[in-house]
């Protein structure tokens, strides 16, 4: 939503609101319609807040009458309030911390559920950089693993390797080693 909002430069009314300007006898009509296509970004962003939202979304939208209060309303909807966001982060963090891959699980699987929560701590305010994604996939790597990691503190910048590069790397090696059980099944 906010990249519709932003490529459409729409998004300063969403974070600014429109400052209502009370017409003087010293308002130019510079100003005036400086004033009106403010409104009219205004309501452009809040059509495309109501076109996007659901049928059982948008009651909750329909009185708003600027972009900023749908916003709003969004958000406190849907993120709660600043002690809910705060207790929403602490619940995300622990179970990033926390996150280990299985015996049982594979790279693709384990970096999917990673890479997810790592976006709900972005979606938060709390941008873990490709450099933490790294370190926090090789150390939550089960022992079978444990030889493709020493090769890659070994050969790696790891505080260059993308996580992209380190996903597929892995998923390489696991590839590797089932394809040597089936042969000597």
């Amino acid at each position: 939503m906010t990249t519709i909002l932003k490529t459409r430069k729409l998004w300063d009314v969403i974070e600014n609101g429109v400052t209502a300007v009370v017409s003087t006898s010293e308002s130019t009509p510079e100003m005036a319609k400086e004033r009106e296509e403010l409104i009219m970004k205004d309501m452009m962003a809040l059509q495309i807040l109501q076109t996007a939202v659901s049928d059982v979304i948008f009651p909750r939208i329909a009185p708003a009458s600027s972009a900023k209060d749908a916003w709003n309303a969004l958000e406190t909807e849907f993120q709660g309030s600043s002690q809910v966001k705060m207790i929403n982060l602490q619940s995300l963090r622990r179970e990033y911390e926390n996150l280990k891959m299985e015996e049982s699980e594979n790279i693709n699987s384990f970096t999917t559920k990673l890479i997810g929560i790592g976006n709900q701590l972005r979606i938060h305010g709390e941008e873990k950089s490709d450099y933490h994604l790294v370190q926090k996939i090789l150390i939550s790597l089960p022992e079978r693993f444990d030889s493709i990691v020493a090769v890659l503190e070994q050969t790696k910048d790891l505080s260059v390797l993308s996580v992209t590069d380190l996903i597929g790397t892995l998923k390489a090696h696991e590839k590797r080693v089932e394809a040597r059980g089936e042969h000597s099944s």
